[in-house]
């Protein structure tokens, strides 16, 4: 059993306000392998209040300290990256090649990226004889999810150390070990005190104990649409700067000019990937009319052969959901997909055969979806595929944005000109071409629902700069 019943703030490890302890789940498992302690807004003020005496000097720092401040984190976190592995895959059930090279890989790549775009990032510019300065914007309040955790910590924590900010950070509770290893690795590298803090907790209580505070000049969170709105309501009496990452439920438009089955299977690989727990899924397939049936085989070929078990098995490639709830929450929208009358391909309700324990769920494809089914509408964060077909390039586009969502976008197509004009009028932040992979320089984030700020490389470190006009500075 791993205890990890303290917080870190202002460079030590100290105790819980009012210590409220609380389980951590293997969902491999359903065991209760490590606790934790739920901190309380009292937790929150003192960890506020460090931050905010710490920012005095570190928002003075130098760029060339930073830098090397940054470059000792990435080194001591290249060194313990096994062990952010270990903590994800049992506390998230990712298995072991995912979240080595993938969920603890995240954090080397965008510590490596912020260091890239820090050391060329211009702080200040002139207009006439007008300096235009970026300063760190103060405290800021980070709330990270349990999907990617190691991923939005690292997009957060990095940029708001290369702003010259000073921070709160609530990991998930679902997911937290990983956090309280980075916090250890922030310690070692010499992270001064009051730099960063870390409070564990839920979001009635931290969460919005850090949204609300006077003190916090910006909240960061990723997570749910529906958890975001509160966040942005706590946080508006204090007009305090709020950046959200958040659903998506993003259409993946397949032209009729691609290779079928290659855009297919890679779409429903990618799909699968994480358990489906991505908030930039693949999640809505879109096959011209006439290619539905073939479509649908591709698909369904790809979930029978996807290997979903135990994280820690030899040869998986899928392992558990989160947790009950969300094993509970994608049953139900399986079953809702079956009522509504869409055509069940693959998977369907139910644990994967000989996984009796765990929070298992079958890669589940769907044919002949229609945009306006629950399915397609709502985020399922679990290994369900939607295929939805289309007459015309205009129809495919309609379908690909009617969505309350805008987070990111697929197109494969035969002709990269005809791509990049579909592209074009995808309103996502995010358009994937012909599979191209993200790229850790360029900006996330979404549109619409999904969201209204940008992590990775320059475009974070902005997220947490104000912008000052100096008038008459120079001559």
């Amino acid at each position: 059993m791993l205890e990890k019943l303290q917080f870190y703030v202002d460079g030590q490890w100290v105790d819980p306000q009012d210590p409220r302890p609380m389980d951590v789940v293997n969902p491999a498992t359903e065991e209760v392998y490590g606790r934790i302690s739920l901190g309380s807004a009292a937790d929150v003020d003192i960890a506020v209040a460090a931050a905010a005496r710490a920012f005095e000097s570190f928002s003075l720092t130098s760029v060339a300290d930073r830098v090397e401040l940054l470059q000792k984190i990435l080194d001591v976190y290249i060194r313990r990256a096994d062990e952010v592995a270990e903590a994800i895959m049992d506390e998230m059930g990712a298995p072991w090649g995912l979240a080595r090279y993938a969920q603890a890989a995240s954090g080397t790549q965008h510590i490596d990226a912020t260091l890239k775009a820090l050391k060329n990032y211009e702080f200040e510019t002139s207009i006439g004889t007008t300096v235009v300065v970026k300063e760190p914007i103060g405290v800021c309040g980070l709330i990270t999810p349990w999907n990617w955790p190691m991923n939005q910590i690292a997009v957060k924590v990095a940029p708001a150390i290369a702003a010259a900010c000073t921070m709160v950070l609530k990991p998930s509770e679902i997911a937290p070990l990983d956090a309280i290893l980075f916090a250890e690795i922030l310690d070692e590298a010499g992270v001064p005190a009051g730099v960063f803090n870390l409070v564990n907790g839920d979001g009635p209580g931290v969460g919005t104990a850090l949204s609300e505070h006077q003190n916090i000049a910006m909240v960061s969170f990723t997570g749910s649409t529906r958890a975001g709105v509160m966040v942005a309501q706590n946080a508006a009496p204090s007009v305090k700067r709020v950046a959200q990452e958040l659903g998506g439920k993003s259409a993946n438009i397949i032209l009729d000019d691609a290779d079928l089955e290659s855009a297919v299977e890679a779409g429903a690989k990618s799909m699968f990937q994480n358990t489906g727990q991505s908030c930039d899924a693949p999640s809505r397939m879109l096959v011209p009319r006439s290619q539905m049936d073939e479509a649908a085989a591709v698909a369904a070929k790809v979930a029978a052969s996807t290997v979903v078990g135990n994280p820690r098995g030899k040869g998986t490639r899928v392992g558990p959901v989160v947790s009950e709830a969300q094993w509970n929450k994608i049953q139900a929208l399986i079953q809702k997909g079956i009522d509504e009358g869409a055509t069940l391909a693959a998977g369907g309700t139910g644990r994967p055969e000989g996984l009796d324990i765990g929070y298992y769920v079958k890669p589940t494809v769907f044919a002949d979806v229609s945009n306006d089914m629950t399915i397609a509408r709502e985020e399922i964060f679990g290994p369900v595929l939607s295929i939805i077909p289309y007459e015309d390039d205009d129809d495919a586009i309609r379908i690909a944005n009617d969505t309350p969502y805008g987070l990111s976008g697929y197109v494969s197509s035969g002709d990269l000109e005809r791509a990049r004009r579909v592209a074009s009028r995808m309103r996502t932040g995010m358009v994937h071409i012909n599979g191209a992979d993200l790229d850790a320089l360029a900006p996330f984030g979404g549109y619409k629902q999904s969201g209204n700020g940008r992590e990775w490389g320059a475009h974070g470190i902005d997220e947490f700069l104000e912008v000052k006009s100096v008038y008459g500075y120079r001559k």
